[in-house]
């Protein structure tokens, strides 16, 4: 309601400022969220596995061992405004030696169309564990990036991402 020494245009300005401001604010909210989501803050644990699907690529990918959580960090937004251009970046603190590397990186988007994204095969040869791509996204998901060593170990990294614009069609 505009004050009573106040012309309808000052009103509008007024307002238009007052909610510039908030959205910047909730900007910066979620900003933090994303930045707590990376680094595991509030961190509700391994997510339920869905469906049978991506029960099965998961014993794939593992073969049956454990899947452990660590050495494998997913940054990804925790609120996608466009399901089509999700970024994704995957890095590990493992070392990439002759003796002990990673020898594959999958992505796994639970509720796509197909869940099983990409399968990234790597070598010693690249130094370190570095990935960064963008992904499509149908819906409100979790993400899951799988390592698997040479050594037989798998480890994973996991992140909620909301989309509020179906990537997938």
């Amino acid at each position: 309601m505009p004050r009573p020494d106040e012309s309808p245009r000052r009103h509008f300005l007024r307002s238009a400022l007052l909610a510039a401001g908030g959205m910047i604010a909730s900007g910066r909210l979620l900003e933090s969220a994303r930045l707590l989501a990376a680094h595991g803050v509030d961190d509700p644990g391994d997510p339920e596995v869905p469906n049978e699907e991506v029960a099965r690529i998961l014993r794939e990918i593992s073969g049956g061992r454990p899947i452990r959580r660590g050495n494998l960090s997913l940054d990804m937004p925790v609120v996608a405004e466009d399901g089509r251009i999700v970024p994704v970046i995957i890095e590990s603190d493992l070392p990439m030696t002759a003796e002990r590397y990673v020898k594959a990186v999958h992505l796994i988007v639970d509720h796509n169309p197909d869940a099983h994204l990409a399968a990234f095969h790597l070598t010693p040869a690249i130094g370190s564990v570095s990935i960064s791509t963008r992904i499509k996204m149908k819906r409100t998901t979790w993400v899951r990036a799988i390592a698997a060593t040479n050594t037989g170990e798998v480890w994973a990294a996991y992140a909620r991402v909301q989309v509020t614009l179906n990537g997938c069609g």
